[in-house]
């Protein structure tokens, strides 16, 4: 058996590889990186250290790596002849990725099994969005195509922090970790990923994972940056901090029972066990790492917004999801472009056209005023100093 998995870097390697391996698949790994894809393709085996109680050593072997963009021909012929493809390149490069699985799937036999896809990202849906990409760049062939292949969203949670220097290849991550796949579109035909466990209906799992690990993540990062703390379990000792996650978090559990009908005594205890792994002290992460990108964290489908606006159309509070995005708004980091964008967009526009811009929501929508006025309320701020 045979998997290939788009995303070379540490999620890739440390957690979504790994799994691929226990369940028999020689793993062809595709990146961009010349040099990753070359010290990949050096080592022999690779270790994927788990840090912090319970945590153990888990070898990987039976793996090599292509790199896509120099050699887009090896790369589609490795998909051709795979069982499954995953990625873990972030939603907003999938578009990139689409090309080089349409070019597989065109080298494919009619006669074989369909190719099982999963995309391993932190959104909702993002198997969907990568159906779709296929689509777009198969364009009239894309009916034939899609033919070949079958599609599964998916959950994936599992921290896996900046890696110390000089580590090569292996990865250190958290003992803990979800893989929560639908079922349906395999047919009864499923992959082997131990660990993993196939779901009917996956949207209570998608957003329980991503309204409390990603909000709750994301959450201490900003008011961890805001405070001047570095480090992300440094963050949590500090009561204020914590007490404002503790609070964003416990309104995105009042969403996800009003939405989905969860038990919210399992989901306390979620939020403890979530809130204990972000204190791991084995796990060296930083705010910058998990703050980064805060253009997307802030948009109209994802951590903060997201369940805020479900919130907000129920008549449940966001209040502390809200004082989230406003620490979201101070994060300024000149090595991330979406940092540096954000600074500029709320310099550069007001808070009603920045608001509808980067949060998607709609003007009349009960969330929109809120978030403005936090908006308006960072860019006074702004001109003062």
């Amino acid at each position: 058996m045979k998997a290939v998995h788009f995303g070379a870097g540490n999620i890739g390697r440390g957690f979504v590889g790994l799994l691929l391996h226990e369940g028999g698949y020689d793993v062809v790994f595709s990146d961009v990186a010349d040099a990753l894809v070359d010290a990949i393709n050096a080592a022999d085996e690779y270790t994927v250290h788990e840090a912090g109680p319970g945590g153990t050593d888990h070898v990987v072997t039976g793996f090599r790596a292509v790199n896509s963009r120099t050699d887009p021909a090896t790369a589609a012929e490795e998909v051709a002849s795979a069982d499954v493809v995953t990625t873990a390149v972030g939603p907003t490069v999938l578009r990139f990725v689409a090309p080089t699985i349409v070019a597989g799937l065109a080298l494919r036999s009619p006669e074989a099994a369909p190719l099982q896809v999963m995309a391993c990202e932190n959104a909702i849906g993002a198997t969907d969005l990568l159906r779709r990409e296929i689509a777009a760049a198969a364009g009239d062939d894309a009916e034939i195509l899609l033919t070949r292949a079958v599609f599964a969203n998916t959950a994936v949670d599992r921290i896996v922090p900046a890696q110390p220097a000089g580590g090569g290849v292996d990865v250190t991550v958290e003992p803990y970790f979800e893989w929560a796949i639908e079922a349906g579109p395999f047919g009864g035909a499923l992959p082997s990923i131990p660990g993993a466990h196939f779901v009917d209906d996956l949207a209570p799992y998608i957003e329980r994972k991503l309204f409390t690990v990603n909000t709750g993540h994301a959450a201490t990062a900003y008011f961890g940056a805001r405070a001047g703390i570095e480090r992300i379990a440094d963050a949590l000792a500090d009561p204020a901090i914590a007490a404002n996650v503790a609070a964003a978090l416990e309104e995105t559990s009042a969403v996800l029972v009003a939405e989905h009908g969860l038990d919210p005594a399992e989901l306390a205890a979620y939020r403890a066990t979530i809130l204990d792994r972000f204190r791991n002290p084995a796990l060296i992460d930083t705010v910058q790492r998990v703050g980064r990108q805060p253009l997307r964290k802030i948009s109209r489908h994802e951590r903060f917004v997201g369940p805020a606006a479900m919130a907000a159309e129920r008549g449940l509070s966001a209040e502390a999801l809200v004082a989230a995005v406003s620490a979201a708004l101070e994060f300024d980091d000149p090595a991330d472009e979406q940092s540096v964008e954000l600074q500029r967009l709320l310099r550069t526009e007001d808070a009603a056209a920045f608001t509808a811009q980067v949060t998607e929501l709609d003007p009349e929508h009960p969330l929109f005023p809120v978030i403005r006025d936090a908006v308006a309320a960072r860019q006074d701020q702004l001109t003062a100093d």
